[in-house]
């Protein structure tokens, strides 16, 4: 599986959901008829995505057993995933977002700046947003002369950029 959102927040009376998603485009999950929601708490389970769209830069969606509002306040902070086999192959030096989230940041002293919680599209580049131990946000460009390795294997990106910049 491969984690491509959360489910973030009610949308209406009808059950529908917000959906912060972790991929490039924001209409990237509308691709997929199922999406499996869950987290570390709650078990992952199947659901059938009924109607999916675009609002207002955030993605809805009514997904089967979810009917109301409240049904869908209790989807909040469920991860929304896909199988990875259902996503063609990255090619060389490129990532899905998804594979960066949860990641950790290592500076040129190999200092742990912290761990990849979200990735922000700014038009001029992404940014690695990063969380360090005490909870402070730290923005890194994702550029080449910022990102010198992403070590997959060992989810480790490491960069040349220092915690207070």
């Amino acid at each position: 599986m491969v984690v491509m959102g959360r489910i973030v927040g009610a949308y209406g009376i009808q059950g529908w959901v917000k959906v912060q998603t972790f991929t490039e485009y924001l209409d990237s999950l509308l691709d997929f008829d199922d999406w499996y929601v869950g987290n570390e708490a709650q078990p992952w389970r199947k659901l059938e995505v009924l109607e999916a769209n675009v609002h207002s830069k955030v993605l809805v969606a009514r997904l089967q057993g979810v009917d109301d509002r409240t049904a869908a306040e209790r989807c909040k902070g469920l991860l929304v995933a896909v199988p990875r086999d259902s996503l063609p192959q990255a090619e060389e030096g490129e990532y899905y977002w998804a594979d960066l989230i949860g990641m950790r940041v290592v500076g040129p002293a190999e200092e742990l700046l912290g761990t990849v919680e979200n990735l922000l599209e700014t038009g001029a580049n992404d940014v690695l947003e990063v969380r360090d131990a005490q909870g402070r946000e730290i923005l890194i460009p994702f550029i080449a002369s910022v990102i010198l390795h992403v070590d997959s294997q060992q989810r480790v990106i490491r960069v040349d950029w220092l915690a207070d910049y």
